[in-house]
């Protein structure tokens, strides 16, 4: 069985501070940008505004979207390290674990970036193929992991009651689920702007645009949604009993 451990306040600056730090300034920016993202999103709708103004509202957009995938990406090594040095360090997050987590996410961001500057060439479709099976595969053992931790009195031995942790696990699969679902619901997107600033405004075109960029809502009120519920129970960290 693992057993918590008192742990004393933190004062200064050391590497756990700088590890709240990193997962604070991670949060602020996923969320920050992302709201960017949608509000350039707003312009982009609008027929009535002519298509030099839509197109840079376009490349405002593509360009404050590339912090929130870098922070998705990071969110999870961050997380790792905050536990590794919380109160099941040596037990059980070892070091070499958190080195192996680090390095696969940083992998995983090298496909993100290519993929966003590169998406169009024939390697950038492979690479995109590579980041879905990744994202499709991290849904499932997040979401897997966090609900049995949520469900089990005991996960993995330990006493404490991490059920906020499982929540927290399953909270982020889940936003990477609204992540790939908003990709879906914008493959439309890219060829109809393309022919709006080639061809002008027609209804069929910013039908199109505007269907697929409102079908993406609901994904991104439920990422905000999920961010925030993250946030709170890393914080609150609601039932559990390793501090007492």
């Amino acid at each position: 069985m693992i057993l918590a451990a008192p742990i004393e306040p933190v004062h200064g600056l050391n590497a756990y501070s700088l590890a709240i730090f990193l997962h604070i300034v991670l949060f602020v920016y996923w969320l920050g940008s992302d709201i960017g993202v949608f509000y350039s999103s707003r312009f982009i709708l609008k027929s009535d505004l002519p298509t030099p103004a839509r197109s840079v509202a376009a490349k405002i957009m593509h360009a404050v979207d590339m912090a929130p995938r870098i922070c998705l990406v990071l969110f999870l090594p961050s997380g790792v390290t905050l536990m590794a040095l919380g109160p099941f360090a040596e037990d059980y997050f070892p070091w070499w674990f958190v080195v192996l987590v680090w390095v696969a996410a940083l992998c995983w961001l090298v496909l993100v970036v290519y993929d966003y500057t590169k998406g169009a060439t024939a390697l950038g479709r492979i690479v995109q193929r590579l980041d879905l099976v990744v994202r499709y595969g991290l849904v499932v053992v997040l979401v897997g992991i966090g609900s049995y931790m949520m469900v089990v009195p005991e996960p993995f031995g330990v006493q404490t009651n991490p059920k906020w942790l499982g929540a927290k696990l399953a909270a982020y699969g889940l936003c990477i689920l609204a992540g790939v679902m908003i990709r879906w619901r914008l493959k439309p997107f890219g060829p109809a702007f393309g022919k709006l600033v080639s061809e002008g405004s027609t209804p069929e075109v910013e039908a199109r645009i505007r269907t697929s960029v409102q079908t993406c809502l609901p994904y991104v009120y439920a990422i905000w949604f999920l961010v925030l519920l993250a946030a709170f129970l890393g914080v609150v960290k609601p039932g559990t009993t390793a501090f007492g």
